[in-house]
């Protein structure tokens, strides 16, 4: 699989991860589903991240990830799967109150925008399931804990919010 990611940082940040460890992650989330993925992703704070919530989701406050699917009709398929604009400061907020390691939930949040971008979505529960087993088994494949289990409340879920 050949996948190319445009990485913008708008919002610099010293946990925030490397080009190689983005690009494992995306690629672990892409799996077989596609043979070329072209993706930007933009690491924002928490004022773009708002912006962006409230004029694309009708939402206050910023959020952790952000997915915008690449939904054109083109007259040959493209390889654009989309955006995605992750708000450092709330990942590695997040991070810190889930007792994670920030590279686990960067991963984590990579992972689970990248599905987004691939059509995944969890409005429902039986859509959720299938999207929190898929995350747990990539994320399990990438040696990181299962991102649904919290260590000091097994019961809890911690909040992936877009």
């Amino acid at each position: 699989m050949n996948l190319c990611i445009d990485i913008q940082m708008a919002c610099p940040s010293e946990d925030a991860p490397d080009e190689d460890s983005i690009k494992r992650w995306a690629s672990a989330a892409i799996r077989d589903e596609r043979d070329n993925s072209e993706l930007n992703l933009r690491i924002v704070d928490e004022l773009e991240s708002a912006d962006f919530n409230q004029q694309y989701r009708g939402k206050t406050g910023s959020t952790n990830v952000l997915s915008f699917p690449f939904d054109a009709v083109t007259p040959e398929p493209l390889p654009i799967l989309g955006d995605l604009v992750v708000c450092a400061p709330v990942v590695n907020r997040e991070a810190s109150e889930q007792q994670k390691t920030s590279e686990a939930h960067w991963a984590h949040i990579i992972v689970h925008g990248v599905l987004h971008l691939l059509g995944y979505d969890h409005i429902n529960d039986a859509d959720a399931e299938e999207m929190e087993a898929l995350e747990t088994a990539i994320m399990l494949n990438l040696d990181f804990p299962p991102p649904y289990e919290s260590t000091d409340r097994p019961t809890d879920r911690p909040m992936v919010d877009h």
